[in-house]
């Protein structure tokens, strides 16, 4: 249960870093358009590069013990830069998304989410390097489980609860409040990862 939630906790730090991909889906949701393929879609595609970076660390750590420090190191190091990069955000000034046009049709949404997902750098870097090699220090399974579970919730929650945060996040004030607790979250698990 332990390795679930860190799992679950980590994966869900990470993607709520408003990005590309997370400003479609809720500009999706914010006009009704598509939310459950859009979701759906993001949340699979996840599950993909999850997998794929607990089985292929995992193994790799077996093989390569001294390895497993390296990761938990460098995946330290990289949360620290992130939640530093969150805290600079949220000092520098909250941004507003706008709802923006959504894409008219199906093909096309499904289309610009499938681009959006799989040719940004960094949904490899947070899925397959960092959350793999974070789960070398947990039950890997369990753990990418939780991190699975988190993508599905956060992007079904997200797409579908567009509508009731479009007031919120028209204040600059909400997106200092989100990048200051992604910053925490972040700095707290690598605080983890160095104390072993």
């Amino acid at each position: 249960m332990k390795s679930a939630v860190a799992g679950f906790s980590l994966g869900l730090s990470l993607i709520l870093a408003i990005g590309a991909q997370n400003a479609f889906v809720l500009r999706q949701g914010l006009r009704r358009q598509h939310v459950f393929a859009i979701a759906l879609t993001c949340a699979l595609s996840d599950a993909v590069l999850i997998v794929a970076g607990v089985a292929g660390f995992g193994a790799l750590i077996e093989t390569m013990p001294s390895l497993g420090a390296a990761m938990r190191w460098g995946g330290a190091v990289f949360l620290f830069f992130y939640g530093a990069r969150a805290f600079w955000a949220a000092w520098r000034g909250g941004e507003v998304l706008e709802a923006g046009q959504g894409a008219g049709s199906l093909r096309a949404a499904l289309l610009t989410c499938l681009a959006l997902t799989w040719l940004n750098p960094h949904v490899y870097l947070d899925t397959v390097v960092l959350l793999g090699s974070v789960s070398a220090q947990y039950a890997a399974w369990p753990f990418g489980i939780g991190a699975v579970t988190a993508s599905f919730a956060f992007f079904f929650a997200l797409g579908y609860g567009a509508r009731l945060l479009a007031p919120v996040f028209a204040r600059p004030m909400a997106w200092r409040v989100l990048d200051a607790l992604i910053g925490v979250i972040m700095w707290a698990i690598a605080a983890t990862l160095v104390s072993g």
